[in-house]
């Protein structure tokens, strides 16, 4: 037998102002898209900016249903918008944001297990990882690439 560790590593960061100015600029769009999502059920307003290869930044914000769970998370949202418009163009960087009452979230929240592997698969297709960050009032955290939020996932490649 034999035990084994997995570890994932991250940044912190105590105020916008800590970033470079693009990644500050995929935070804030990020943070203003919010407004564009339908959440009448849970007025949790998440919002995601992606920095693709080609220097756009696609957005994406959840979206409910009443017939739960039919909605669709804005990672996910945002992801399969840029797949569909940017086929050849891969996600470089991703930011995160969430808001409840019209207040930023105290503290940074991460994406689901469904997006999370969603990413995953983008980084296998694209053969690049995502930097993402996860946006919060208190802090914001930077983690290098999908597997970090997902240990032992699976992707196209395993599936062979």
């Amino acid at each position: 037998m034999k035990k084994l560790e997995i570890v994932s590593s991250l940044t912190q960061y105590d105020q916008i102002n800590e970033l470079s100015e693009e990644d500050q600029k995929l935070i804030l769009a990020a943070r203003e898209v919010t407004k564009n999502s339908y959440s009448p059920y849970s007025n949790f307003k998440v919002g995601a900016a992606l920095l693709l290869d080609n220097g756009k930044i696609i957005t994406g914000t959840n979206q409910e249903n009443a017939a739960y769970p039919s909605g669709l998370c804005a990672e996910r949202t945002a992801i399969f918008w840029a797949n569909s418009q940017y086929p050849n163009s891969a996600i470089v960087k991703m930011a995160i944001t969430a808001k409840k009452n019209g207040q930023l979230a105290q503290t940074p929240l991460a994406p689901c297990g469904a997006c999370r592997q969603v990413m995953i698969e983008s980084e296998t297709r694209y053969n690049t990882k995502i930097k993402i960050f996860l946006d919060g009032k208190d802090s914001i955290l930077s983690i290098e690439d999908a597997a970090s939020l997902l240990p032992l996932s699976f992707d196209s490649k395993s599936l062979k």
